[in-house]
């Protein structure tokens, strides 16, 4: 290789990595504002893939610029070099694929264990996750974190049906239909179905919970942000599940304790309940189509 090739390699190198670095911290930007604590291994997972992806995207991108411009097709040798085989080149695009690959999978395992650390996932035994080692040096700040937030945690009710979410708070004696949620302290729901498989999922948040028919699922997170949020059913479970939506509002621990106080003399509050709104309108066109559908749940 020459050695005009070798500099303009090296430059194209210097500049496929600092883009992609670049645009891995952006990523986080591109994902609505993290609200609990398990949102940031999966915002750095994301990350992750998306300067890996930008280098090999870039690097593939820049070798066929580089054949168009320097490697045209000339009149003088139409034909081309009578090129049969290339042992190195093979090599290099079986071996480097793998590598990463295995790096993906890799990275994507320790983040799948720094989950299970801060809890919404099945709990592992910490020793089998962090080795002697690390162990003889103490825990690790997330692993703290989470065992922090872990005592007294705020347990709520979640029973989702067609087209509805009802929160019961019990040691308040509170139902409603709003999820309300205090800063920095560990919450655990059990949600059940009513009728069919439902999806418990705040992009907020980052994580999202399956609720399985006849089954009590124990969904555990803290949530780190104050606002309001939105509550979607992350699964198809039915006509109108787009539309089934809750808000869910993030607030310090003295405002919710003074919310749930507000609540206990009233009765789930008439929210909007924008599936129900939509079955009741009368379309312009009439639309039969014999398929069995479901009515929304009233709010009650």
């Amino acid at each position: 290789m020459s050695r005009k090739n070798l500099i303009l390699l090296a430059v194209y190198v210097a500049f496929t990595l600092g883009i992609s670095l670049w645009l891995g911290q952006r990523a986080y930007q591109w994902l609505p504002p993290a609200a609990a604590q398990e949102a940031q291994p999966v915002g750095d997972l994301f990350s992750f893939l998306v300067s890996l992806g930008s280098v090999v995207f870039l690097g593939v991108a820049g070798a066929m610029a580089y054949s168009i411009i320097f490697h045209r097709f000339s009149l003088q040798n139409p034909q081309g070099a009578p090129i049969r085989g290339n042992a190195r080149l093979e090599i290099f695009w079986t071996v480097v694929p793998i590598i990463l690959v295995a790096w993906i999978a890799w990275y994507s395992y320790v983040i799948y264990q720094r989950m299970n650390v801060l809890g919404p996932l099945p709990v592992v035994e910490v020793p089998q996750l962090l080795g002697k080692k690390a162990i003889a040096a103490g825990p690790p700040a997330e692993l703290a974190m989470a065992q922090g937030s872990n005592i007294n945690p705020e347990k709520i009710g979640v029973e989702v049906k067609q087209w509805l979410w009802t929160f019961t708070y019990r040691d308040a004696g509170v139902t409603s239909h709003e999820l309300h949620l205090p800063l920095d302290r560990r919450v655990t729901l059990n949600m059940t179905s009513a009728d069919v498989l439902h999806g418990f999922y705040v992009p907020n948040f980052r994580i999202k919970q399956d609720i399985v028919p006849n089954r009590e699922i124990e969904f555990s997170f803290t949530p780190n942000r104050l606002g309001e949020y939105k509550l979607h059913d992350s699964q198809f479970s039915g006509t109108y599940f787009a539309l089934m939506t809750a808000p869910v509002v993030v607030q310090s621990v003295s405002d919710y304790q003074s919310w749930l106080e507000s609540q206990k003399s009233l009765a789930p509050g008439q929210l909007p309940n924008p599936a129900l709104d939509e079955f009741n309108q009368t379309p312009g066109t009439p639309l039969k189509s014999g398929w069995p559908t479901v009515s929304p749940a009233t709010r009650k």
